[in-house]
């Protein structure tokens, strides 16, 4: 049927142009926050990138997950298989031959039968040897005499399919010419190789010898190298298959070579070219084997795939490991990808190398000075967003806003309104302005016009500035009992919701060990865990001091996130003692520098983390003293109890 004069027939299919334009953008969110949490439990910002690549996202596989792809098929390949497929095949020809000339022979009642009989009687058992010695045998079975022309035949096919993919299939029931016009091929290809060996070669000998022959490369080499290129990666897989046979397997088939299409003159031209192939391409693995062991055989050409396909997946597992130095998601062959583990594989393969790049290009990545890679201002940001949407769904019922009982602006309405005054900014109360503009026009005539006299504007709850000092734990202990994450997601959270929401507070994050100092959100995400003893909340009392004081004005707030009583304190030369059980010392000076925090009229919670005892009377001992509280939060709950006290503990 052809198509109405005017119209277009169009043809559709599966898209094979790279990458799916139509498929969604790589959704960075999740990634950045299983980002974000490998670099916050210890590891550098392109170590974790790594390990995300490795490990994936959810219902995304992962390199890891495609690399183990790999190894499986090659342990199944190796499992499943055995190399003796083409020398039973022979020998069950064989076997039928010699029985179909049997039967014919005891029907005959000549002597040159018994004679016959007595030659298959007297036959090898090895099937190269008999077939050698049947070479000039006359048969009287037409069967018997088939059968027997098929070995050299399979034998013929299968050297070839050895050295050009496809070649047996092709040549099945071929014709002399055919296999004529095949032993031209390979005189013309052995003789274009030398030339080329010599550097005597030129391009109108290639271009003629393609017009020739073309049509057995598929693969459409554009020149000799490419040419020998593809000749000698099947090569080198059909050696590593011969170096994988038993002695006697290979010397079963080398003397069946020689009966390959009747003569020896096909085995020896391959031979020649498998020499010049390993000289011109000396970095193939020419030297490797396999340990095939399972019980379905494989032919000759069938098995030298299998060592391709082999080679290929353990190529494709480098590729994936990304573990050689330099590797990069642009090694990985996506052609073999597709040939060994199929179109997702290539999907999935290329999602992780977008998503690579979309980390860097979105500005998500940047380098530190030191060149180092490092997670962005605006990867903080996110992260900061992630951590205290956690937060909001367990405070989904608490609002942000934080209120004193002192009438003042931007808080929530008191039900009372005034007179508006040049620079407010509160909302105008309607129903009063409007009244008030009703009673100052009574008695004129209509529509009533609003005066600036007229206008009152609701009074708020005064919302203060605060300087607020978050003090965390960053002692060994936080990160051997699994509090490191939460500890750092939770300053992350109250970071975002500060620098996002409440602008005007300042807030100082602190962390102690050791020793204590002063960190930015970025410093404190990346913070590397250090095997170190000492709660030296002495000196991060100081250091908060000194924070709330640079703040006058503002509502002094201290928070403390710890999980060990003080067992280190600040020495006037700069050296941390650290002992335990705690000295008193230790314990004087701690208590001294929380007094000097508390008069400055500091709201002050401690968060606990455990249930220790002499942790729970020491922490509980301060809260009192400086007229603070205890927190006990589980892991899961910390990160909502500090932002929940920061939102409502200044009413």
């Amino acid at each position: 049927m052809t198509a109405p004069r005017g119209r277009h027939r169009f043809a559709y299919g599966p898209y094979s142009g790279g990458p799916d334009p139509l498929a969604p953008p790589v959704d960075l969110r999740e990634a950045l926050d299983e980002l974000g949490q490998d670099v916050m439990e210890g590891s550098s910002p392109r170590s974790a990138v790594r390990e995300l690549m490795r490990r994936g996202l959810p219902g995304q596989r992962g390199l890891d997950q495609l690399a183990a792809r790999a190894n499986q098929r090659r342990r199944e390949l190796l499992k499943r298989n055995n190399l003796d497929g083409t020398l039973a095949e022979v020998r069950e020809l064989l076997e039928r031959a010699v029985l179909e000339e049997r039967k014919e022979l005891a029907r005959a009642l000549d002597d040159d039968a018994r004679f016959a009989e007595l030659q298959m009687e007297s036959l090898s058992p090895s099937p190269a040897e008999a077939v050698r010695e049947l070479s000039d045998y006359s048969w009287r079975s037409p069967q018997a005499q088939q059968d027997y022309d098929k070995i050299k035949d399979l034998l013929g096919r299968e050297l070839l399919e050895e050295r050009f993919q496809g070649m047996k299939q092709a040549l099945e029931g071929a014709t002399d010419a055919d296999k004529q016009r095949v032993t031209e091929m390979l005189k013309d290809l052995n003789d274009l190789l030398a030339a080329h060996a010599r550097g005597e070669d030129t391009d109108e000998q290639f271009e003629q010898f393609m017009a020739e022959h073309g049509d057995f490369f598929p693969e459409d080499p554009q020149d000799v190298e490419e040419l020998l290129d593809s000749l000698a990666q099947r090569a080198a897989a059909a050696q590593r298959m011969r170096n994988s046979m038993t002695p006697e397997q290979r010397a079963e088939l080398d003397a069946l070579a020689q009966q390959a299409f009747g003569s020896p003159e096909l085995a020896d031209q391959l031979a020649q070219l498998d020499g010049m192939l390993q000289a011109a391409r000396p970095g193939e693995d020419w030297q490797g084997s396999e340990d095939f062991r399972g019980q379905q055989g494989m032919g000759l050409g069938e098995a030298t795939q299998a060592m391709a396909d082999i080679g290929e997946l353990e190529q494709l597992a480098e590729q994936l490991s990304q573990a050689y130095p330099g590797a990069r998601m642009e090694d990985v062959d996506l052609d073999a990808l597709e040939r060994q583990l199929g179109e997702q594989a290539v999907t999935d393969a290329r999602t992780l190398a977008e998503l690579e790049r979309e980390l860097q290009r979105q500005g998500l990545l940047d380098r530190a000075p030191d060149g180092s890679w490092r997670l962005s201002p605006k990867a903080m940001r996110q992260l900061g967003q992630s951590a205290l949407r956690d937060v909001a769904e367990q405070l989904s019922a608490r609002r942000g806003d934080r209120e004193t009982r002192r009438a003042g602006a931007a808080g929530e309405l008191t039900g009372a309104s005034r007179a508006w005054q040049f620079g407010d900014t509160e909302p105008w109360d309607t129903t009063r302005t409007v009244t008030n503009a009703v009673l100052r026009t009574a008695g004129h005539p209509l529509p009533v016009r609003l005066d600036v006299s007229d206008v009152e504007v609701a009074e708020t709850e005064q919302r203060s500035r605060a300087a607020v000092a978050l003090l965390v734990d960053t002692s060994w202990s936080m990160v051997s009992e699994g509090r490191w994450l939460p500890m750092k997601r939770t300053a992350l959270a109250l970071h975002h919701l500060v620098s996002t929401r409440f602008r005007g507070d300042a807030l100082q994050l602190i962390g102690f060990g050791r020793h204590a100092r002063t960190l930015s959100v970025a410093e404190l995400t990346g913070l590397d865990a250090v095997w170190e003893q000492g709660t030296n909340l002495h000196h991060a009392l100081k250091l908060a001091g000194l924070h709330l004081r640079r703040h006058p004005g503002t509502q002094p707030v201290l928070m403390v996130v710890t999980d060990g009583e003080p067992t280190a304190h600040l020495e006037r030369d700069g050296r941390a003692v650290f002992d335990y059980p705690p000295l008193a010392e230790t314990l004087g000076l701690t208590v001294r520098e929380l007094d000097a925090v508390a008069k400055l009229g500091t709201q002050v919670t401690f968060f606990r983390l455990g249930s220790e005892p002499r942790l729970a009377a020491v922490v509980d001992q301060l809260a009192r003293r400086s007229g603070g509280r205890v927190v006990a939060p589980d892991l899961d709950g910390l990160g909502a109890a500090v932002v929940a006290d920061y939102l409502g503990r200044r009413r």
